[in-house]
C-alpha cells in the first residue's frame, strides 16, 4: 500500500505542470544627455546603474540606455516610434532639461512630451515620468510655468512620476562634474537610489502587462 500511494505521488509530481519561469523585462530609458550618461564611463551611466540596482534586488531585467545628448523634448518626440523598434515593457522617460537651458516656451515643451506620453499609452505601456525643474536664472514666471507643466502631465496621462530626476543632486558640487549640469558617479548613484522605489512599481505595472 505504501508503495503504491509513494508511486501516485511520484507520478503526480512527473505530470505537473512546470512552472513559468520568470520573464526578463526590458525597459527604456528615453532621454537626454542625463539619460545617455555625458561625461562618466558607460558603466557608470543611469540607466547601467540602475539595472545593476535593481539586479541585486533580485529582479530580471534589462534597461536599454535611449539617452541622446543635446536632445529636446521635440527632438526626443521625433525619434519615439523607432526608439521603440525592439522589445519594450515599460518605459522611464527623462526629457525637458535642454529645453529649459535654451530656454523654449514651456507650452512647446508640453506638447512634445504630451505627444510622446499620448504614443506611449496607445501602445499599453507603462511609464516612469521623470520631472524637471527650470534654472532659477529664467525668472519665476518662467519658472513657474516650466515646472508646473510635469505633474500636470503626468496627472493626464496617468503614469507614475518622479518629480525631480536630479532630486539632491542638483547644486551640489561634489556629486556633479565640473559643468555643474550633468551627474558624476556619486551622483548617478544618489539619483539611483531615490529612484529605485517608484521604479519597481514601473516593474510591477510591466509583469502584470
Amino acid at each position: 500500500m505504501a508503495m503504491r500511494f509513494g508511486f501516485l505521488v511520484l507520478l503526480a509530481l512527473l505530470l505537473a505542470p512546470l512552472p513559468v519561469s520568470a520573464q526578463t523585462l526590458h525597459i527604456l530609458a528615453f532621454g537626454d544627455s542625463l539619460t545617455a550618461g555625458l561625461g562618466v564611463d558607460p558603466g557608470d551611466a543611469f540607466p547601467a546603474r540602475l539595472e545593476a540596482a535593481l539586479k541585486a534586488k533580485g529582479h530580471d531585467i534589462v534597461i536599454a540606455n535611449a539617452g541622446v545628448s543635446g536632445d529636446t523634448s521635440t527632438a526626443g518626440a521625433e525619434r519615439l516610434d523607432w526608439t521603440l523598434a525592439g522589445d519594450v515593457d515599460g518605459v522611464i522617460l527623462e526629457l525637458g532639461a535642454n529645453d529649459a537651458l535654451r530656454g523654449i516656451k514651456p507650452r512647446e515643451t508640453e506638447k512634445a512630451l504630451d505627444r510622446i506620453l499620448s504614443e506611449l499609452k496607445r501602445r499599453k505601456l507603462p511609464v516612469l515620468f521623470a520631472g524637471m525643474l527650470a534654472p532659477r536664472n529664467l525668472g519665476p514666471d518662467y519658472g513657474q510655468e516650466f515646472d508646473a507643466l510635469f505633474p500636470r502631465l503626468a496627472q493626464k496621462h496617468g503614469v507614475l512620476f518622479y518629480p525631480f530626476f536630479l532630486d539632491g543632486v542638483a547644486a551640489e558640487p561634489a556629486l556633479n562634474q565640473p559643468d555643474g549640469l550633468h551627474p558624476n558617479r556619486k551622483g548617478v548613484d544618489i539619483i539611483v537610489a531615490k529612484i529605485l522605489p517608484i521604479t519597481e512599481e514601473l516593474l510591477r505595472q510591466a509583469s502584470s502587462k
